[in-house]
C-alpha cells in the first residue's frame, strides 16, 4: 500500500542491493531503509555514508528487535543515539486495576516542515519501540541541525529490562521516569539553511525507532502515519511545497453483527424480500379484479 501511494505521488521506486554495487548510483535521491532485520557490513555502511556526504537522502526506519549496532553508530555520529530500550506505559483499567502496553500513542511535533500541518496530532506506533536521545550540541560543529518530529504521549517511560515480566518492577521503574516523554523520531540535516525560504543543496536524514506503522495493516487503521511518511519523503526530496495531508486510504465498508443480528438478516433475505414483491403484485392482482 506503501509503496502504490508514493508512486501515486510520481516517485519511482527501486530496489537496491548494497552488496552488488560499487557505490549508490547518482540518480537514486533518497535510499529508504525500512525494518532491516540484519546489520550493514563495513563496505555496506561505507557506501551509505559516501552518499551521505555527497548531500544524500536517506529515510531510517528502524525495528528496536534487530541488533544494527553499526547503522546505529552511523546515526550516533549525526547525533541521534538509539537506545537499547522499549517504551511502555501503564493505563488505569479500573479503579485499582493497571495494564501495561508495549503499543506507543505518539504524536507530531509541528517546528519541522515534515510535521508543520501535522502538529499535535497522535497516531499509533504498535509493537516494540525504542526511544532516541538527540544531541544536537555535540554536532553543532559539523553543521548538523536535529529535529525532533515524534513524541510519546506524556506518562510513557523507556524500559531497559524489556523482557522482564515483573509487573513490580516494571512499575517501579514507571514511576521513577519523572523526565519528559521520549522522542521516537527526528530529522536529521547537514549543511542547507535554517531559513525555509533559502534553497541550499544539503544531506538530510528522517529516522524513526519503529517500522511497523508503515505496514498496511497501520496504515489502513491510521491515516496520519501515511501523512507523515508522505511528508517525510517529500522534504528528503527537496519537494517542501508538496508537503500537505495526503489522499485518504480508500477503505471497505464492514459490519459487525452477533447472532441476532445475523438472525434478522436471514429473516430478510429469506422472508422479507420475497415477501414484498408477493404482496405488490396482490395488490395490482385486486386492484384490476375491482
Amino acid at each position: 500500500m506503501l509503496k502504490t501511494f508514493i508512486e501515486g505521488e510520481n516517485i519511482k521506486f527501486q530496489e537496491l542491493n548494497l552488496f552488488d554495487v560499487g557505490a549508490i548510483p547518482a540518480e537514486l535521491k533518497t535510499v529508504m531503509i525500512i525494518g532491516p532485520q540484519y546489520d550493514f557490513s563495513d563496505r555496506e555502511m561505507q557506501l551509505l555514508r559516501d552518499f551521505w556526504n555527497k548531500q544524500g537522502r536517506i529515510l531510517v526506519l528502524l525495528d528496536p528487535a534487530a541488533k544494527t549496532p553499526k547503522l546505529d553508530a552511523f546515526l550516533n555520529e549525526l547525533g541521534v543515539r538509539v537506545n537499547d530500550d522499549r517504551l511502555m506505559v501503564f493505563l488505569r483499567t479500573g479503579i485499582q486495576e493497571l495494564a501495561l502496553t508495549r503499543d506507543v500513542q505518539a504524536h507530531f511535533l509541528g517546528d519541522s516542515p515534515i510535521t508543520k500541518r501535522l502538529a499535535d496530532v497522535r497516531a499509533l506506533f504498535f509493537g516494540g519501540t525504542s526511544s532516541l536521545t538527540l544531541e544536537p550540541d555535540r554536532v553543532r560543529a559539523a553543521n548538523i541541525r536535529l529535529e525532533p518530529l515524534i513524541q510519546a504521549e506524556k506518562g510513557y517511560f523507556a524500559e531497559t529490562d524489556y523482557n522482564s515480566d515483573d509487573q513490580a518492577k516494571l512499575q517501579a521503574d514507571a514511576n521513577r521516569n519523572s523526565g519528559a516523554p521520549p522522542m521516537i523520531g527526528a530529522a536529521i540535516e547537514k549543511g542547507g539553511s535554517a531559513d525555509e525560504r533559502v534553497q541550499v543543496n544539503s544531506s538530510r536524514l528522517v529516522v524513526v525507532s519503529n517500522a511497523t506503522f508503515i505496514q498496511d495493516k497501520a496504515l489502513t487503521q491510521d491515516q496520519q502515519s501515511l501523512d507523515f511518511i508522505s511528508g517525510s519523503v517529500n522534504w528528503l526530496l527537496s519537494r517542501e511545497q508538496l508537503i500537505g495531508i495526503a489522499p485518504k486510504i480508500p477503505r471497505p465498508l464492514t459490519f459487525t453483527l452477533d447472532e441476532n443480528g445475523l438472525r434478522s438478516l436471514r429473516w430478510m433475505i429469506l422472508v422479507l424480500m420475497p415477501l414484498i414483491p408477493a404482496v405488490i403484485g396482490s395488490v395490482v392482482w385486486w386492484q384490476r379484479r375491482v
